[in-house]
């Protein structure tokens, strides 16, 4: 896999304008401005803990509220990822990670199929974070597996500080995702499945 694993993806709706950029062979670095400061800050989590590169920048309807930025930028990224990862030839496919954070625990579990799928076991401790309306965590989820057609286990195991549990949740799912997109060096360009297509 010597080709750039990056990609720039622009998504433009009635509602929101999103643009994305990712290197996945990147060194974790972040420019993140989608005028949802909580989500920037778990943003920064995927980032920094999934060692990839990521720009995003965004204008939504935030005058109504962020349900329509959120997901867009769940779905915008997810049309990143994949098509940074191509063919996915030499992937590892899976990827898991157990995140604590004081009380909080979390599970993510990670399979680039090609099958949209996201099971979400996840109560938060409360409805709000600051600002942020917990609702909208499972919205930007289900717009990222439905288009980076990945599947994904999300489980929050224990907490009692919804900032925690949230945060707990994107960091295992960064590290689930930097283990599944490594490249397999005992399989380098081979498809990771016996159909020979993902």
């Amino acid at each position: 896999m010597s080709a750039p694993r990056s990609a720039d993806v622009r998504r433009t709706t009635l509602e929101t304008d999103v643009r994305v950029k990712i290197d996945l062979d990147g060194s974790g670095a972040s420019r993140l401005a989608s005028g949802v400061p909580f989500l920037d800050h778990m943003l920064e989590q995927l980032a920094r803990h999934g060692v990839i590169d990521l720009d995003i920048e965004a204008r939504g309807d935030l005058h109504i509220d962020a349900h329509h930025t959120v997901e867009d930028i769940g779905i915008t990224l997810g049309q990143a990822i994949a098509m940074a990862v191509g063919d996915r030839k030499g992937l590892g496919r899976y990827g898991h990670a157990y995140v604590p954070l004081d009380e909080a625990l979390s599970r993510a579990v990670i399979d680039f199929s090609g099958r949209p799928g996201l099971v979400f076991q996840v109560e938060f401790s409360r409805a709000r974070i600051g600002d942020f309306d917990v609702d909208l965590v499972r919205e930007f989820f289900q717009g990222f597996v439905n288009h980076a057609q990945v599947t994904l286990h999300l489980d929050t195991l224990r907490g009692t500080n919804a900032h925690h549990q949230c945060e707990t949740l994107f960091k295992a799912w960064a590290r689930a995702l930097r283990m599944a997109v490594a490249v397999d060096a005992r399989a380098p360009g081979v498809v990771p499945s016996t159909k020979g297509t993902l």
